[in-house]
């Protein structure tokens, strides 16, 4: 039997839920943040992070309750025009969950004896985020670190862009310098994407340890990282003189992933 279904915009849950939707800040002031859909919501769960509560639309989820393994005293009843005034998919299960989001100090990051990671400057669009959590889980990279970050790593687009890999690779945040010394502490080899370079990103060994640099959409790696990183290119054979930053990171870590042995089963 469903308890009390809410259908109105102005219930405080449904006013908390649409902040969290919204507002990075709001998000970062709660340590809170939104995941839609049940994939994604497993996938939370599975690595770990807290669950609050699920808002559930049964006319959209087409059954009483929805297929997760979660106390149904953390299920809320929503209507569907609730719903689909969050829902960022056309086609969807009925599920947004509230999870308690995660610190995301490099000191917080546990690495292996020879690190593969993805470090990535001021990159703006959450769907080129998420798409290279993506990339790093495919490729089981140790860490994704956002240096001087530009779009909330919470950000609902991310996780949807991610398809829930978010939760599956470590993160995390800082300035470039901070991001820097601590790569340099570590004795880590750092290679930058960029265009300014003749060498090929496939006549460089990553086999060592390994960190790959991208920069933002619009100006690529700034001069910090140009000046502090071993640079490498993907040749161009077409008109355009670059390609978008996720298939750029893709590219060189699957390199990386190719000379270092590993298979992708």
């Amino acid at each position: 039997m469903l308890t009390e279904i809410i259908t109105s915009n102005q219930n405080p849950k449904v006013k908390f839920l649409n902040k969290l939707y919204d507002k990075s800040s709001f998000r970062k002031a709660e340590g809170l943040f939104v995941v839609e859909g049940e994939r994604e919501v497993e996938r939370a769960i599975k690595s770990g992070y807290q669950l609050e509560n699920v808002f559930y639309c049964p006319e959209v989820g087409h059954k009483q309750n929805p297929g997760l393994q979660v106390d149904v005293e953390k299920i809320i009843y929503i209507g569907q025009s609730i719903f689909e005034n969050f829902a960022y998919r056309e086609f969807s299960d009925g599920v947004i969950a509230v999870f308690k989001s995660r610190p995301q100090g490099l000191n917080d990051l546990n690495l292996s004896e020879n690190p593969l990671i993805i470090i990535i400057e001021t990159v703006e669009k959450p769907g080129n985020l998420g798409a290279i959590f993506r990339t790093a889980d495919a490729a089981k990279v140790d860490a994704i670190i956002v240096c001087d970050p530009k779009t909330d790593l919470y950000n609902p687009n991310v996780i949807r862009a991610s398809v829930g890999c978010v939760f599956s690779v470590p993160f995390a945040t800082g300035s470039s310098e901070e991001v820097f010394e601590w790569i340099k502490n570590k004795k880590i080899n750092l290679y930058g994407a960029s265009l300014l370079t003749k060498e090929i990103y496939t006549d460089v060994d990553y086999k060592k340890s390994t960190a790959i640099v991208v920069g933002s959409e619009a100006d690529g790696l700034s001069d910090f990282w140009l000046k502090n990183t071993h640079q490498i290119k993907i040749p161009m054979q077409g008109i355009a003189d670059s390609l978008n930053v996720s298939v750029s990171c893709a590219v060189i870590i699957f390199e990386a992933v190719r000379q270092r042995g590993l298979r992708i089963l």
